[in-house]
């Protein structure tokens, strides 16, 4: 035995040694190299806004509320240290890293405490009076945002800093007023699927503590004291944004003219839920939104504008920087935009990328734009971390970092056709293999089709989060965008422009009418589309991690620039890809009410339990289980009375949600699960009850019914304490209950009696 070293085996071991080694070696040196490329053009720091954002997705992570102090004391000990390291970049560039997440995480609690307001706990009817901050108009009625200035008879006398309200018919109120109603309130809801989206804790961020209905008349009075100058600011933006909408409603009528609104104004609560469906089919429900391609089309439009107007005076032309003048006079109107279209994430990351490039131009300094876009970044995390959890942030920063990537390819090949013309201003050593890369780039880049290829790299990188927030793929979007991009250019931007500019003059007609053309080819277009097999892909919802690493995986390609660590971004996708195809899944999901559930039938689908369950739930949970019915087609498999609901589940055994309290002690003893709004009995014999006290220390609970018992998921975690989640009075750390072997034969006969 002890001759094995010497002979074949170990022959065989010492040949791999050197050989494993040189490969280390050889990977060393080529990653070594690449990061040394990368230094010199300046690539690392546009990963300080990505750890910065990392560093804001950990507060939300967070089972209880971080102390501010210690947050940034941290934060500020770390900064100290990556500035004392700075001559050291074997300490700096980790110091900097920690540095930007505890930084991104100090912006996320200081945000959190600066927007810190009461949230009224339960439902309950009060009496409100306030100053109306925004007026959303509908075509049955209107939803506005009301400041509080007195509220009676909440309950635990709430006072929120914000309510926001719905009434019908047509309001005699505008933004500004101050008014009294009666009203119907409700705390915001949470999630209706353990990690699907969280209206709570966006309205805690917009400082909204409940939500409901204006009961019977609303009235305006005077008000006791003067408003806030901020208030009366928006308000007269709101009421200029609300009157160029209705003339822009009229002017079109209809669907057209709910989409041209959207589209001038920003204002989309004219859409029907037809119109709604439609373009989201198609892929290009971004008309609807002011995003960053109307923003730089302003700013452009302006700046350009400008220039050639002052470029007519000679004297001006020759005399005066009218570049910086039209620079500076395109930021002012940039920034007039942004306020009037309602300053959304998207256009305030395209207006401060915007504002970087034309204050490069004031500065006599060359934009770069991936810096840009890197700079916006920071603002949002700086200003408003929560936005980060949000679908118009990622995707709004993925379409246009991957479209940067594109134009910088551009510039690689462009330079390279320079360097073969003899250009010696441009001339630089470059290795043989990125000298065919190039000349492979060229065709996608520069050809025919180079803008389909940046249309199928900016699809690309969105689609995972597409796929995560929304459940579904649209891949006939390669086709839809080019076209309606190309119908924003030529119609929306200049007809909102021209138009808002004569609106006050009564001239504005015949440009809604050219708007309205415009707006015609778009819903031939979605309707060509949504109709096509395959227009929509359902996806089911991803395993927790998975979206992080797809993230990482388009971040790697979009912020490198050499191929060598763009290829870390093939792994990390796969495992990306193996989390989105194997993701929890969910047999029972229950309403953090109580009121409504899914449950799946044996068939292997999923049915609707409870008289009115709530629609953006019922679209929440067919969605995540990649089920493209309506919520109203979920219906069948299940028997409603005026008690309740009651339905096999996949397993056999018996599900029952209880709206009555007469009904409970009867179904306690023949279900498996038993589902309530109500607080059940404490002598319910059911193996898993799920009621009221439940639903307050878990929120939205999902069940997998396996043979050896039950797997739950909550949409609270134990413990957890945030603002915007604050565990109920008295309550404890939630435990499952044990799960006996609930079989199914015993029951269904009680059930079909």
């Amino acid at each position: 035995m002890a001759k094995i070293g010497h002979g074949a085996l170990g022959r065989v071991g010492q040949g791999r040694g050197p050989v494993f080694g040189a490969l280390a070696l050889r990977l060393r040196a080529a990653l070594s190299a690449a990061y040394e490329k990368e230094s010199a053009l300046r690539r690392p720091f546009l990963w300080t806004p990505v750890a910065a954002g990392a560093g804001a997705l950990l507060y939300f992570a967070a089972e209880h509320e971080p102390s501010l102090p210690v947050a940034l004391a941290l934060f500020a000990l770390l900064a100290f240290g990556a500035w004392r390291t700075r001559a050291n970049p074997r300490f700096h560039l980790p110091l900097l890293l920690l540095a930007c997440v505890c930084g991104g995480f100090f912006s996320a609690v200081w945000r959190a405490a600066r927007v810190d307001a009461p949230i009224v706990p339960r439902t309950g009817v009060g009496q409100l009076t306030g100053y109306v901050e925004e007026l959303d108009l509908r075509r049955g009625g209107a939803r506005f945002v009301l400041r509080v200035a007195s509220a009676e008879g909440l309950p635990g006398d709430a006072a929120p800093t914000r309510v926001r309200l719905t009434t019908r018919g047509e309001p005699d109120f505008k933004a500004g007023d101050f008014i009294a109603l009666k009203a119907r309130l409700l705390p915001p809801a949470h999630a209706s699927l353990p990690g699907s989206y969280d209206f709570a804790r966006d309205a805690y961020f917009m400082g909204i503590g409940a939500v409901g209905s204006a009961l019977g008349r609303i009235e305006t009075m005077p008000p006791p004291d003067p408003a806030p100058v901020s208030l009366r600011f928006g308000a007269a933006i709101d009421r200029a944004r609300n009157a160029l909408a209705l003339r822009v409603y009229n002017a079109l009528e209809g669907d057209v003219g709910a989409i041209a609104a959207a589209m001038v104004t920003g204002k989309r609560d004219f859409l029907s839920e037809n119109a709604k469906e439609l373009i989201r089919r198609a892929g290009i429900f971004h008309i609807v939104t002011i995003s960053g391609v109307q923003m730089s089309l302003v700013a452009g439009i302006f700046f350009v504008g400008l220039r050639r107007i002052l470029s007519l005076s000679q004297t001006l032309a020759l005399h005066y920087p009218i570049k910086k003048w039209a620079a500076a006079l395109a930021i002012v109107g940039a920034a007039v935009y942004d306020i009037f279209t309602g300053s959304r994430v998207g256009t305030e990351r395209a207006l401060v990328m915007t504002l970087a490039m034309l204050l490069a131009v004031l500065l006599d300094r060359a934009a770069f734009s991936m810096r840009n876009l890197a700079w916006a970044a920071f603002f949002v995390v700086m200003f408003e971390p929560e936005a980060l959890l949000g679908a118009s942030f990622q995707l709004s920063f993925a379409a246009v970092a991957a479209l940067i990537a594109v134009y910088e390819a551009k510039a690689d090949v462009r330079n390279l056709d320079r360097e073969r013309a003899g250009d010696v201003s441009v001339l630089s050593p470059r290795p043989a293999q990125e000298y065919w890369l190039a000349r492979l780039k060229r065709g996608l880049l520069l050809g025919p089709g180079a803008a389909l290829f940046a249309t199928f790299c900016a699809t690309s990188a969105t689609a995972s989060f597409m796929a995560n927030d929304f459940h579904e793929i649209s891949p006939y979007v390669l086709v839809g965008n080019p076209l309606t991009l190309a119908i924003i250019e030529f119609f929306a931007v200049p007809a909102a422009l021209l138009g808002a500019a004569l609106y006050p003059l009564g001239l504005d007609g015949l440009v809604w009418s050219y708007l309205g053309l415009g707006i015609d080819l778009v819903v031939a277009i979605a309707k060509l589309i949504g109709s096509a097999p395959g227009a929509s892909l359902p996806v089911k919802s991803f395993a927790p991690w998975a979206i992080f690493l797809l993230a990482l995986a388009m971040l790697f390609m979009v912020l490198w620039r050499s191929w060598t660590l763009r290829a870390f971004a093939l792994p990390l996708a796969l495992l990306g890809l193996l989390g989105a195809s194997s993701g929890p899944g969910f047999d029972l999901a229950v309403a953090p009410s109580g009121e409504s559930a899914a449950v799946r039938l044996p068939e292997g689908g999923l049915a609707l339990l409870g008289s009115k369950p709530g629609a953006f739930a019922a679209e929440q949970w067919l969605r995540a289980d990649a089920d493209s019915r309506a919520p109203g087609d979920a219906r069948g498999g299940v028997s409603c009375d005026s008690y309740g609901c009651v339905a096999r589940a996949i397993d056999g055994r018996f599900v029952v949600l209880v709206e009555k309290r007469a009904a409970l002690i009867e179904d306690c003893a023949k279900a498996a699960i038993v589902v309530t709004p109500l607080y059940a009995p404490s002598g319910c014999d059911a193996p898993v009850v799920i009621d009221r006290r439940k639903l307050e220390e878990t929120g939205a609970v999902a069940l997998r019914l396996k043979p050896s018992g039950v797997e739950w998921s909550t949409g609270r975690s134990r413990g957890e304490d945030r603002p915007w989640s604050k565990p109920p009075p008295g309550h404890k750390i939630f435990t499952p209950p044990p799960e006996p072997n609930a079989g199914g034969d015993g029951e269904a006969a009680d059930f079909e009696e």
